[in-house]
């Protein structure tokens, strides 16, 4: 089973820059997407051969996720049914025989880490979550996460030590959830790969010159990890300042 993720950056722009060629061509079983940006209603797009399902933000053209898949889910949830995590439409569950699919884009500290206290609260309520699904049966976590977890993540650690995305309480958070029993599905391929790196500022020639951040990530429950396939990035796929990510289970 093939599952790929993607931080879109406004799914309407990317359909500009070449969405529909990589969509059609990896021919994802699951295919996630973070920063949509949109509802449905606000364009038509035809995902051939696939099942729809999207959570917007209240605020309009702001975050998003949306998942679309070959097969139909067994179940399909919103949100975390915590009422001030769930405005911002950042968590879509898909549930299939095997495991849950968690596609989530989590909030961002911000400038001067204005929001960072918030981001704390929000990773502990969202590794519960996880572990509550996990009761059940087995998870994988995809999507835009966030933070850059060690040094090996991102091209410049010690010039952003205290910004956002690489603070160390957001990198503690990040350890937290993997002690909880989680796999970084490409760690497990590649743990001493460098400049594999999935966003890239706009700024100052960043992805021409490789000067990323590795925070799009698929996670999987421990269990799982003896059925991963494969974990791959693609950093040669632009329309968004972040590429796609995928990884394949063997189910």
């Amino acid at each position: 089973m093939k599952l790929v993720s993607w931080n879109v950056n406004g799914l309407r722009a990317c359909m500009n820059k070449g969405f529909m060629d990589f969509f059609t061509s990896i021919d994802a079983d699951v295919f996630c997407i973070q920063e949509s940006k949109m509802s449905p209603d606000q364009a038509a797009f035809d995902f051939k051969g696939y099942e729809e399902y999207w959570n917007a933000a209240e605020k309009k053209g702001y975050s998003g996720v949306a998942i679309f898949s070959k097969n139909k889910p067994k179940n399909v949830a919103y949100d975390m049914g915590i009422a001030h995590h769930d405005k911002e439409g950042r968590i879509i569950t898909a549930e299939y025989e095997d495991f849950y699919l968690v596609n989530v884009y989590t909030p961002n500290s911000k400038r001067e880490l204005e929001r960072l206290s918030y981001r704390m609260e929000w990773e502990d309520d969202f590794r519960a979550f996880l572990k509550q699904l996990e009761t059940k049966k087995p998870v994988v976590v995809c999507g835009d996460l966030n933070v850059a977890h060690k040094e090996i993540d991102l091209k410049n650690p010690k010039t952003n030590r205290r910004n956002a995305g690489f603070t160390d309480e957001e990198r503690e958070k990040f350890t937290q959830l993997l002690d909880a029993g989680f796999t970084d599905t490409y760690r497990y391929f590649y743990p001493e790969k460098t400049g594999a790196y999935t966003w890239w500022s706009y700024m100052g020639k960043a992805r021409e010159n490789n000067t990323g951040w590795r925070i799009d990530y698929f996670l999987c429950s421990n269990i799982l990890a003896k059925n991963l396939k494969n974990a791959q990035i693609y950093p040669e796929i632009t329309g968004s300042d972040h590429c796609p990510v995928s990884v394949e289970i063997e189910c």
